[in-house]
C-alpha cells in the first residue's frame, strides 16, 4: 500500500496512541455512504470492546442516513453534532480528509485537543495531528479492520458486519477496479469473524424503494451518449424527487445502471439540489474520472469521483456534456481521461 505524503504515522502507531486515550468522537463525511458509516461504527465497537468511551456523530445536524444501512449494529446510536454534549478527548475523522467535508461537526473538531484522520482519499491538506491516508486501500473500512487488529480489539460479528458493509459497498460488490487481493483477504477475515454476506447483500443491494426505481426510469430516458457510446450522462431535477416522493439516497444506485451499458467506459449522473448541481462520475475501466472532477473543482478516486456546479441544471448538463465530449477518446483539446 502507498500512503500519501501527508501521512505522518502508521496504523500500528495510531493504535498505540488510541490505547492511551479516551472519550472518542468518530465522524465521517457529509452524505455518509456505506464505507463512511461502516468505518465509524466498526471503530466505535472496537474502542468500546477495550472499555473506551466512543460516540459516532453525523457531519450535519440535518443529515440523513440511508435506511438500507439500518441493519448495522450501533447505527441507532449515531447522533447529530449539536446533540453531542459529552467530553471530547480525541476527534477521529474516518473516510473524510478535510474540515470542509465534516460540516456542522467542525465545531466538535475545533474543541478536540487531539485529532486523528484515517482515510483513503488523497488530498493535499490535513486536519489532524496523526494522519494515515492510503489511496490504494479499497475502502476506509478495510483500514479500520486492520486498525482494530492492531488495537487487539475483539473483532466480533458487530465489527465485522460494519467493516464488511463498508468494504462491499465501496468495491461495488467486489466488481470495481479497486478490488484487489488485499481487499478480498480482508473480506474473508470479516466473514470468518461473523459478517453475513447474504444479509448485507439483501439489506443494501436488494432493498430499493419503488421511488428509486422510478427515478432510474427517468434517468435512463434522458441518457445522452458521447464518444461513440463510450461516455454517458443523465440528470434528475428537484421536481423529479418531489413528484415521486424520493430522497437523495434513492438516486445513489442509478449511476451504476448507466455505467453498465455495453460500450460505456465513463458515466456521469447529475442531481439538482438547492442552488447547485451535484455530479457523480464512475469509470468502468482504468479511465481516470478524477481528472474531469478536478476540472470542475471536485475530486475523488480514479474510478469514482464527484463535483458540484453552482449553476442551473440545464446549464450544468450542457457544461458537462461539452467537457465529456472527446475526453474518453482523447479527441478533445484537454486530452483523454488517462
Amino acid at each position: 500500500m502507498a500512503v500519501t505524503p501527508q501521512t505522518n504515522t502508521t496504523l500500528r502507531a495510531i493504535a498505540d496512541e488510541l490505547a492511551q486515550r479516551d472519550d472518542f468522537v468518530i465522524c465521517g463525511h457529509v452524505s455518509p455512504d456505506g464505507d463512511c458509516l461502516g468505518s465509524q461504527l466498526a471503530l466505535m465497537h472496537a474502542l468500546r470492546s477495550l472499555d473506551k468511551r466512543a460516540t459516532c456523530v453525523l457531519a450535519e445536524d440535518d443529515g440523513c442516513v440511508d435506511e438500507v444501512f439500518s441493519f448495522m449494529p450501533g447505527l441507532d446510536e449515531i447522533v447529530s453534532p449539536s446533540a453531542f454534549d459529552g467530553p471530547i478527548g480525541v476527534f477521529i475523522g474516518v473516510d473524510v480528509p478535510t474540515v470542509a467535508r465534516i460540516g456542522d461537526a467542525a465545531a466538535l473538531h475545533a474543541k478536540a485537543p487531539f485529532k486523528v484522520t484515517i482515510d483513503h482519499h488523497a488530498v493535499e491538506s490535513t486536519m489532524a495531528d496523526l494522519v494515515y491516508v492510503d489511496p490504494d486501500a479499497a475502502a476506509t473500512a478495510q483500514l479500520i479492520w486492520e486498525l482494530a487488529g492492531h488495537l487487539a480489539a475483539r473483532r466480533d460479528a458487530a465489527i465485522a458486519t460494519c467493516a464488511y458493509t463498508g468494504l462491499v459497498t465501496d468495491t461495488g460488490r467486489f466488481q470495481y477496479q479497486n478490488t484487489d487481493a488485499a481487499s478480498l483477504v480482508a473480506a474473508s477475515e470479516m466473514v470468518a469473524a461473523g459478517a453475513d454476506p447474504a444479509l448485507v447483500a439483501r439489506e443494501v443491494f436488494q432493498n430499493r424503494r419503488l421511488a428509486s426505481i422510478q427515478l432510474e426510469s427517468r434517468a435512463i430516458e434522458r441518457m445522452v451518449f458521447t464518444d461513440d457510446g463510450a461516455a454517458v450522462a443523465s440528470w434528475l431535477s428537484i421536481g423529479d424527487f418531489e413528484e415521486l416522493g424520493a430522497s437523495k439516497p434513492d438516486a445513489e444506485p442509478i449511476i451504476n445502471s448507466l455505467r453498465s451499458v455495453k460500450g460505456v467506459r465513463v458515466a456521469c449522473m447529475l442531481r439538482e439540489q438547492d442552488q447547485a448541481v451535484r455530479g457523480s462520475l464512475r469509470a468502468k475501466d482504468d479511465t481516470d474520472v478524477s481528472v474531469l472532477a478536478r476540472r470542475f473543482g471536485g475530486g475523488g478516486h480514479k474510478a469514482a469521483a464527484g463535483f458540484t456546479l453552482e449553476m442551473e441544471l440545464g446549464e450544468a448538463v450542457q457544461t458537462v456534456l461539452a467537457a465529456m465530449a472527446g475526453l474518453v477518446s482523447g479527441e478533445a483539446g484537454g486530452g483523454a481521461l488517462r
